[in-house]
């Protein structure tokens, strides 16, 4: 029994470090794995941190560093203007954008700030605007070189759901030189995408959290690290803060209560906003003329294309019908696209003259080939002649006669030509210099997206109709009829 008592102790002895260990074990395990879960967490934020703080640098960076930039912006926008002025002098919005032209030329000296506050309904704009003109904001500002701000309260976003609803308050906040965007809890998908669009046209937004005691500490903490992790600048107020009810026991025993009113937390949103204010002031003052600039530009630019594009018209059609004839004159068993190319050189040349785009009949032909070559690698040629084939033989008698077929599809392809040269003679830059040297790769991706966009059933109809009519003139009226395709 003696040597057996040590053999039995040391048993559980063994047997009891055994599960000490193996508890120990497990939670050793657990713990490395929450640690591990949690160095991923703090690594992710630390990531978006980082980049929302690059991104902060990279905005503040690409401010106007001088007048020169911004006179450069106002010089290109007049010089789209005077372009219109030239070729339209009766159009109907000339004036006033010769207007904004001379307005901007005072932009760029303006002293006071404008600082647009936007967001949803019921977010606290209003009490926000009030309370920041209650402190005084401007006073922190005299040292800086912005004497005074003014607050623009914009329309409330998302209120409906119409398309183009928010275009009115975005545009407000858009001209302003600073934003305030205001939320009352994490973001919405609705509300990150217009703070997305805000910062592709390089307009400076700081996200405020307003609201912010509505929430119990822990919950206050979370949204404020969800917002700070999707954007780059975030604030958190407290503009109007919700009445506190006040207990107060007397000595006679009964109890006395009242509602008091908290003083707003805005402290933080005004330090931020002094320092960008005070460091930056002038330079978002120049940025807002910048974009003003290129907002006129697009503007004048979009006038000057109606006009020319309604020039184009009767040159397009002029050119689609010659090529219709010439290939209904000798039809060959396959589409000849360099005989459509010769006649499509002239087109380019008349054109690019109408877009300020100078061409010899020699670059045309040669604008012309490398058209032609694209058709073919694209398959256009074969896609239209099929296309159009299909819909003739809905009508024997016209699909019968020789030649309709590479006639209507010489117009078709001519005119996809000379749609694809507008498009691309409109997406090219205004400038006093002219030139003729051609992107292919940005050709070809506007060539596909015209010939797409003009292979709908109805237009090819409609244009086969056209083309019959061109071609056979001595038909009878029931001939001409092309049933739709089923």
């Amino acid at each position: 029994m003696k040597l057996q008592r040590p053999i039995l102790v040391g048993g559980l002895g063994l047997s009891f470090v055994l599960w000490v260990f193996d508890t120990l074990q497990d939670t050793f395990t657990q713990v490395t794995e929450i640690s591990l879960l949690s160095l991923v967490a703090v690594g992710g934020s630390l990531l978006l941190f980082k980049q929302n703080r690059n991104s902060v640098i990279k905005a503040l960076e690409e401010l106007p560093r001088d007048r020169t930039t911004v006179e450069n912006a106002i010089e290109k926008a007049e010089v789209v203007v005077n372009q219109l002025a030239n070729e339209a002098e009766n159009h109907q919005h000339l004036t006033s954008l010769q207007e904004q032209v001379s307005q901007l030329q005072s932009e760029i000296d303006r002293k006071q700030l404008k600082l647009a506050v936007t967001g949803g309904k019921s977010v606290g704009k209003t009490s926000l605007i009030q309370i920041l003109q209650q402190h005084n904001l401007e006073m922190g500002l005299e040292t800086g070189n912005i004497p005074s701000l003014q607050f623009q309260e914009t329309a409330p976003l998302f209120l409906e759901a119409k398309e183009n609803a928010d275009t009115i308050p975005f545009n407000q906040a858009v001209i302003s030189d600073y934003v305030l965007f205001i939320t009352n809890g994490d973001l919405t998908a609705t509300e990150h995408q217009t703070l997305e669009q805000f910062k592709a046209i390089n307009q400076l937004t700081m996200l405020v959290f307003n609201k912010q005691d509505q929430y119990i500490t822990c919950d206050r903490e979370s949204i404020l690290l969800s917002l700070k992790q999707r954007h780059e600048n975030v604030a958190a107020t407290s503009a109007s803060p919700i009445p506190i009810k006040v207990r107060k026991h007397q000595d006679n025993g009964t109890t006395e209560e009242w509602l008091e009113q908290p003083a707003a937390d805005i402290e933080r949103l005004t330090q931020q906003l002094g320092e960008i204010i005070s460091n930056q002031g002038q330079q978002l003052i120049w940025a807002t003329t910048v974009r003003k600039a290129n907002f006129l530009k697009a503007d004048a630019k979009n006038c000057l294309n109606e006009v020319r594009k309604e020039r184009t018209n009767p040159v397009m059609e002029q050119y689609q019908w010659i090529a219709a004839a010439a290939a209904f004159a000798n039809p060959v068993p396959a589409l000849d696209i360099l005989a459509t190319a010769a006649i499509n050189a002239q087109m380019i040349v008349d054109l690019g003259g109408i877009y300020q785009q100078k061409f010899s009949l020699e670059q045309g032909k040669t604008v012309a080939v490398e058209m032609g070559g694209l058709m073919l690698k694209l398959g256009l040629v074969e896609i239209s002649t099929k296309a159009i084939s299909t819909i003739l033989k809905t009508n024997a008698v016209t699909y019968a006669v020789g030649g309709v077929i590479q006639g209507v599809s010489a117009a078709y392809l001519t005119r996809v030509a000379g749609l694809a040269l507008v498009e691309y003679f409109q997406a090219q830059e205004i400038s006093l210099e002219t030139g003729n040297a051609f992107n292919l790769d940005k050709l070809r991706q506007t060539l596909q997206n015209v010939f797409q966009q003009s292979q709908q059933v109805a237009v090819l109809q409609s244009f086969v109709s056209q083309g019959i009519k061109r071609l056979l003139p001595e038909a009878t009226a029931g001939e001409l009829v092309v049933e739709k395709a089923v």
